[in-house]
């Protein structure tokens, strides 16, 4: 069970990836209204991807607020413990591969306040799926003090829904294989 806001964006998105317009199960950046997003805006970030990271391109003032420092064009893996990055970056990979929301699990603070943040993937204006977007959810009220650590701890991260892409194979022709 997600956090209403974790759910409206899984929602959101899964009724874009439905439209015409959608292609492979992605929409385009395009389609996405960041008004309709509503007080949730100020907790979102979109992230350009580039291989197994993604640089964020626009931060929200909560997310700003809550780093200490803006975010514009900093890899997404820095806010995260250098522990996380493998599961973090795997996550990214799996959002774009598998068409669908990924919902990572995550503490933050020496109090280990619960948060989730949600990623799904967008295309960019070249058609091709290079667009993050990701909202920060925490599910409990966060007080950090000045002296406390802003990088985010990985926990676990869950694949939201049915893959829209069907999973890759290998095939053979003539004995040779081939992708």
């Amino acid at each position: 069970m997600f956090h209403p806001d974790t759910q409206f964006l899984i929602d959101h998105w899964t009724g874009l990836s439905r439209q015409g317009h959608a292609r492979a199960g992605i929409p385009d950046r395009a389609a996405l209204e960041p008004h309709l997003l509503g007080t949730r805006l100020p907790r979102t970030f979109m992230a350009a991807r580039s291989g197994e990271d993604a640089v964020i391109r626009l931060a929200g003032s909560w997310i700003e607020d809550f780093h200490a420092e803006s975010l514009k064009d900093r890899p997404l893996l820095s806010v995260w413990r250098t522990a996380s990055r493998p599961l973090v970056a795997a996550a990214l990979t799996q959002t774009v591969r598998e068409a669908r929301p990924v919902v990572i699990a995550a503490l933050a603070g020496f109090l280990s306040a619960q948060i989730e943040i949600v990623l799904v993937p967008l295309r960019g204006p070249s058609g091709a799926v290079d667009r993050i977007l990701g909202l920060y959810v925490p599910t409990a009220t966060l007080s950090l003090t000045s002296e406390e650590p802003r990088l985010l701890t990985a926990r676990v991260s869950i694949g939201v829904g049915e893959p829209s892409r069907p999973a890759l194979a290998l095939a053979a022709v003539g004995g040779r294989r081939i992708a």
